[in-house]
């Protein structure tokens, strides 16, 4: 009898699962009608479907295929990008807080390629695909800075140590690099102050195409490791009984996600708190078992940063909210929230 309560159990979550999945897919796919309509040159529903279906004008092809329809992938592939990132660090560390641009992961990738395009002598002359390997070179090397900071021998990382720690490197990386514009010329310096904004700047194919190798790499490899997520969450000791060489596996993971953010900041520029909302909303809905986590919280990233996107490019045209900015007004108060409840 427990045994067909149990199945039957299973049964019922799985059709769960599947239902949010598919809401998740339903309201992406809306978001992303409604966002090809939104911009400066107004395309009505009836003009994108024609002009999707090559019956449009040349100016109609240009605004959807060379502007908007890649900055709205590159959305969805940054928001599932960060998500996942976010999730992986929240179960390494047991840490209900990671996230990162929280743990610093963000503004390293930010200085190195800070650093990377003050040696050429305009903007336009940054090789794109270059963009995401300097990135991950810097998030790796703060990656580590952060880990050997925050790692003691025979206790392992303490979740409120690495926190800690990462906000300390962050808030010193973001002082070096607030030291190091005052030597970039002027075209330089917008670049990099649209970066830190959080805006989808990367709005063409290019971007597209830097951006996805990463993804279809690292996220498939993440989710084969997510039964090493769900073995960690269960405590250093309780993981290594059941055999899990927990270091190593930390450490895999840790590269892993920190690949991921890196390269999807490197497109997209510093949006942060996605890595912190969307992993949490996705333990809400489907629980703490990884193997469903990790997608849910990938399609409610993507989602975020659309919708952020979105609302970014509508305010206030002809200019345009960043959408790391409409990010954070809901991210910031989810923080401070989060924070509250841990305290209790």
């Amino acid at each position: 009898m427990r045994q067909l309560y149990l199945t039957e159990g299973q049964e019922l979550a799985k059709k769960r699962h599947s239902r949010v999945v598919m809401i998740f897919l339903v309201l992406i796919i809306i978001v992303f009608m409604i966002s090809m309509n939104v911009g400066v040159s107004k395309l009505s529903v009836g003009e994108v479907v024609k002009t999707l279906f090559n019956q449009g004008t040349a100016h109609q092809e240009l605004v959807l295929f060379d502007f908007r329809l890649p900055r709205m992938l590159i959305s969805i592939l940054v928001g599932m990008g960060l998500a996942t990132a976010g999730a992986v660090m929240q179960g390494v560390s047991r840490n209900a807080l990671a996230d990162p641009g929280i743990l610093g992961i963000n503004a390293g990738a930010g200085l190195a390629i800070m650093l990377y395009i003050s040696f050429f002598p305009a903007t336009a002359d940054v090789p794109v695909f270059a963009l995401p390997i300097i990135a991950i070179i810097g998030a790796a090397g703060t990656a580590l800075i952060i880990y050997m900071l925050s790692y003691k021998r025979h206790e392992g990382i303490s979740p409120m140590r690495l926190l800690l720690t990462g906000i300390a490197v962050a808030a010193g990386i973001s002082s070096l690099m607030l030291v190091l514009t005052l030597m970039l010329t002027p075209d330089k310096y917008q670049f990099l102050a649209t970066w830190l904004a959080g805006s989808i700047w990367g709005s063409n194919w290019k971007f597209v195409m830097a951006l996805l190798p990463w993804i279809l790499i690292l996220l498939p490899l993440i989710y084969v490791k997510s039964n090493v997520l769900n073995v960690l969450n269960l405590g250093d000791s309780l993981a290594t009984g059941l055999g899990t060489s927990i270091e190593r596996e930390r450490r895999w993971l840790l590269l892993a996600a920190v690949g991921l953010a890196a390269s999807s900041v490197s497109v997209s520029g510093g949006i942060g708190f996605v890595g912190l909302i969307a992993p949490h909303v996705a333990r809400q809905l489907v629980g703490a078992k990884h193997q469903i986590l990790l997608p849910v919280a990938a399609l409610v990233g993507a989602l975020l940063v659309l919708i952020a996107d979105t609302i970014g490019r509508a305010i206030l045209q002809p200019s345009e909210v960043p959408a790391g900015i409409v990010v954070a007004v809901i991210g910031a108060p989810y923080f401070l929230y989060l924070l509250a409840r841990l305290k209790e």
